[in-house]
């Protein structure tokens, strides 16, 4: 490893374009490791984002803490490296017997910046170059005026994002994330329906059809549904002095909203209590390809949940109402897998702006999808015949362990009776406010 270790020192430094760790070993709960320098109030860092399963967790690290976590990973996870600098490119890959095989290719007329100071940013250009691209991540970039992101405050007229308002603007960009990952699930020959539950102010809800519409051109018709009358007023006004014509915003519940046949997108941020249920369901009677979901205030489970075992822990009442928030989503997770959808709990924004900060992304497995499981069939028609079994065990499953968990924390969620009937969500919400059975 001592070669890898002279490069990682060589290239870990603020010219690093990206680092990526793949191949895990049998075994390894991590699937792969992203890495990038980033300056935090003005020092240089090494952010690792580290996905495990569905989930992805974040690291910032000095530079000597990057080079050892990236050799350590290297020995114990991870059997291929790739790294591309200013310099250079490596390429790193461990055999089944330990063998170590790095490769340098330099690039013609450059140099990488390997003496850089380690903890700092380097010189003024340097630092000003590493701004620059970390902006360029950005899907809507500081520096370009965006109509509805000045309308709101969140941006200038010159395109410069507004400081007291960066957290929003990070906030926008990561949810566009989110849906960019997803794209490959909608349908192109035809118009999407999005629906926008709980729109509020619709920061949200404008992103996602300026950058689905103007920037990679989709036919897509999204509707915003709020409670509030003013909230409404206002967003219709701005839609129709952008030319919006196919964002129109409602005011309503999607509970009780019947306006749409077929949605292909339901999003539903901060969906009180079993509000989010209420979402969730109806997403799925409308079989929709994707469901973007951050829940809030899960006081049900709160409410129900009891076991022996836990009977210590959840004692404490703090602890008790954050495990059943955590194992509300999760249980509202598997049962969107049981309904034929690949879920993900990911974190939306940073902890420590908010601790409501998980978001459930669920989408719809395709026909036949759950075939490709690396057997290779000698006909199309086993193949087909493989995948539908594998697809209906896989949602058989499901259901399984959520009934195991469910029953262990004496857990009765609305969404589950709501699934669990023939009844409509809009139905089963216009009983619950009438005070009928729900």
């Amino acid at each position: 490893m001592e070669e890898l270790r002279k490069l990682l020192e060589k290239y870990m430094n603020q010219d690093l374009e990206r680092l990526i760790l793949s191949s895990p070993r049998k075994g390894r709960e991590e699937q792969k490791v992203r890495l990038r320098p980033v300056l935090l109030k003005g020092r240089l860092k090494f952010q690792a984002e580290i996905f495990k399963g569905p989930q992805a967790f974040h690291e910032n690290m000095s530079r000597e803490e990057a080079v050892e976590r990236v050799l350590g990973w290297m020995e114990e996870v991870f059997c291929q490296l790739q790294l591309s600098g200013a310099g250079g490119d490596v390429t790193a890959l461990v055999s089944k017997k330990g063998r170590v095989t790095v490769k340098e290719k330099k690039k013609p007329g450059n140099a990488a910046s390997g003496n850089a100071a380690p903890g700092s940013a380097g010189s003024g250009v340097k630092r000003a170059s590493l701004e620059h691209n970390r902006k360029k991540e950005y899907l809507l970039e500081e520096g370009t005026p965006v109509p509805f992101l000045v309308d709101l405050g969140v941006m200038t007229a010159e395109g410069r994002v507004v400081h007291a308002r960066y957290d929003k603007f990070r906030q926008i960009n990561r949810f566009l994330e989110f849906i960019e990952d997803i794209l490959p699930a909608f349908p192109r020959n035809r118009e999407l329906t999005i629906l926008d539950f709980g729109c509020g102010k619709s920061y949200l809800t404008f992103a996602i059809y300026y950058y689905l519409k103007e920037r990679k051109g989709l036919d897509v018709r999204i509707v915003g549904l709020d409670l509030k009358k003013d909230v409404i007023r206002k967003c219709s006004e701005l839609s129709r002095k952008y030319g919006y014509e196919k964002l129109t915003f409602l005011q309503g519940d999607i509970a009780g909203y019947e306006g749409c046949e077929q949605v292909d997108m339901v999003v539903t941020l901060h969906a009180c209590d079993t509000a989010t249920d209420y979402a969730l369901c109806k997403a799925v009677k409308w079989n929709a390809k994707v469901i973007l979901s951050v829940p809030c205030c899960q006081h049900e489970l709160n409410a129900q949940i009891e076991n022996e075992i836990l009977a210590p822990v959840l004692g404490y009442g703090l602890l008790k109402e954050r495990i059943a928030a955590l194992v509300t989503d999760g249980l509202r997770a598997r049962l969107l897998e049981s309904q034929g959808y690949d879920t993900q709990i990911l974190e939306f924004i940073d902890m420590e702006h908010t601790p409501k900060n998980i978001l459930i992304r669920a989408v719809k497995r395709a026909e036949g999808a759950a075939e490709e499981d690396g057997r290779q069939e000698k006909t199309e028609g086993k193949k087909r015949a493989a995948g539908r079994k594998t697809e209906e065990e896989k949602r058989r499953q499901c259901a399984e362990e959520y009934d195991r968990c469910a029953s262990a924390l004496h857990a009765d969620l609305t969404l589950a009776r709501l699934l669990g009937t023939g009844v409509s969500p809009a139905e089963a919400y216009r009983k619950r406010r009438e005070g009928g059975e729900g």
